[in-house]
């Protein structure tokens, strides 16, 4: 965190205007205290279970929403300055599980609380993780070091390459809702080719036969129009 506070030159002002989302891993009370201290807001996970079932048994009411019921409670500690914290109720297996949550911030409902949390980065989701499984990233292994960090380096460019597809060809379309793995698997590897009139890319053919080749061409020139 130090790190990244002197690699943004965040002064006190601007620690003042900055949030940090953090999952349960991070969310001890020591951590919390130490950003508050520094001035900086907080979105975060807490990370002792038993607390938070403690606290639930301090419930008198719960608001239900889609998938989870919220509540607001007192903070179990002093954290230095005024946080609001909320339990989440949730089924799993068939029992209640519950976990707490601490903020900063100044929201109208613990339904904007909860849309707040879940828009973290969730990088171990959405780039660990799909690469992992679509591209290849854990079957892959290289012996030498060097070799195995160009390869990761590659992954990387590969993974950004992807998301800019997928924002400028696939969004608003069927294809929308797949990750790198169903890119990769499903409509990349498509047989096809590609037309150049004077080094310039022109038209792409794609095998007609294919399941979504129909589709995926649109897409493909939307993408390739796009520049």
């Amino acid at each position: 965190m130090l790190a990244a506070e002197n690699a943004l030159e965040l002064a006190p002002q601007q620690r003042r205007r900055t949030v940090w989302r953090i999952d349960g891993g991070a969310g001890s009370d020591a951590h919390l205290r130490w950003l508050l201290g520094r001035g900086y807001h907080v979105v975060a996970k807490g990370m002792n279970s038993r607390r938070a079932a403690a606290l639930a048994r301090r419930v008198r009411r719960w608001d239900a929403y889609p998938d989870a019921w919220l509540a607001e409670v007192e903070p179990p500690v002093d954290y230095g300055r005024p946080v609001r914290v909320f339990i989440k109720r949730r089924l799993k297996d068939e029992e209640f599980c519950h976990s707490y949550y601490i903020t900063t911030l100044s929201l109208p409902s613990k339904g904007h609380f909860l849309a707040c949390y879940d828009q973290r980065g969730a990088a171990e989701i959405e780039q660990f993780r799909n690469d992992k499984g679509g591209l290849g990233l854990e079957a892959r292994r290289k012996r030498r070091f060097l070799a195995q960090k160009g390869y990761i380096l590659l992954t990387d460019l590969a993974h950004n390459l992807l998301a800019d597809f997928h924002h400028r060809a696939l969004l608003g379309t069927r294809f929308e809702p797949y990750g790198v793995k169903r890119i990769v698997r499903d409509l990349l590897a498509s047989p096809g080719r590609l037309v150049f009139e004077d080094g310039k890319l022109v038209r792409v053919e794609l095998l007609t036969l294919k399941q979504f080749a129909q589709d995926l061409a649109i897409c493909l020139e939307r993408y390739c129009s796009d520049g």
